[in-house]
């Protein structure tokens, strides 16, 4: 068994289980869930998600840094190269929202504005994403970094599929095709959960007693995530329920 397997995941276990469990996750993935809340909840996951990608090269970046400065120069290089391939994805975001959103607009009455569901307030999930990111790349074990990356590769490489395969049941082809941001982290994030792996692994080969503290950096940003999706069905439902939208 490798080290992640006997050091980390037992510690990780627990939050990666509410990826079956969690409200969202079976609303999203039920036979019953309405071809207007699914197509509403992805914009609100597209515009929003812009919030939560934005800043990720810098994060990977200022990981690789804090490594360096901290004597870890192979890993902290290593961070510094992957963080280059994660520049820009942000806008890959808004784009399928803007995508999407003309496309609810053409079919719907009430009107919704892409750029304005972009520029929404954050939720407190949202912010706390960024904290803990913060707390792992300024603190003393900026593999934090890698491991909540490791978490929510997981959820990319695990759930998101799952959920793209209802959009086309629930919506169609035309829709999943316009979502090239989940698409495209849906398969490249195997080879970045990998990167990762093989980073912690090395520092749990010296550092074994770091299990712990890297398991509670990745749960806590796949338990910010969790909550960011559930914030998008809410304001999706919302939204439909004409207790507030976005109008042109």
């Amino acid at each position: 068994m490798t080290l992640i397997q006997t050091h980390y995941l037992p510690h990780a276990l627990p939050t990666r289980a509410r990826l079956d469990t969690e409200p969202v996750v079976r609303e999203l993935l039920s036979p019953d869930i309405s071809p207007d809340l699914m197509a509403r909840f992805l914009i609100e996951w597209s515009a929003r998600g812009a919030y939560m990608t934005e800043p990720v090269d810098g994060w990977i970046r200022g990981a690789g840094e804090r490594c360096i400065a901290l004597g870890q120069e192979k890993v902290g290089r290593q961070l510094i190269t992957h963080a280059k391939h994660e520049a820009g994805h942000h806008l890959m975001t808004i784009a399928d929202a803007r995508v999407l959103t003309a496309r609810w607009n053409a079919g719907h009455s009430r009107k919704l504005d892409a750029d304005a569901l972009v520029a929404q307030a954050p939720t407190a999930a949202m912010r706390e994403y960024r904290q803990v990111h913060d707390e792992a790349i300024t603190g003393d074990l900026p593999l934090g970094q890698a491991a909540i990356e490791y978490e929510v590769g997981y959820l990319a490489v695990v759930l998101v599929p799952r959920i793209l395969a209802r959009v086309r049941e629930v919506v169609g082809q035309e829709t999943l095709d316009s979502l090239t941001f989940l698409r495209e982290h849906a398969e490249v994030d195997v080879g970045h959960t990998a990167l990762n792996e093989r980073m912690m692994e090395g520092l749990l080969g010296t550092h074994p007693e770091e299990g712990p503290r890297l398991a509670s950096f990745g749960s806590r940003g796949l338990d910010c995530y969790l909550r960011f999706l559930a914030d998008c069905m809410d304001a999706a439902r919302r939204s439909l329920e004409g207790v507030t939208a976005v109008a042109a």
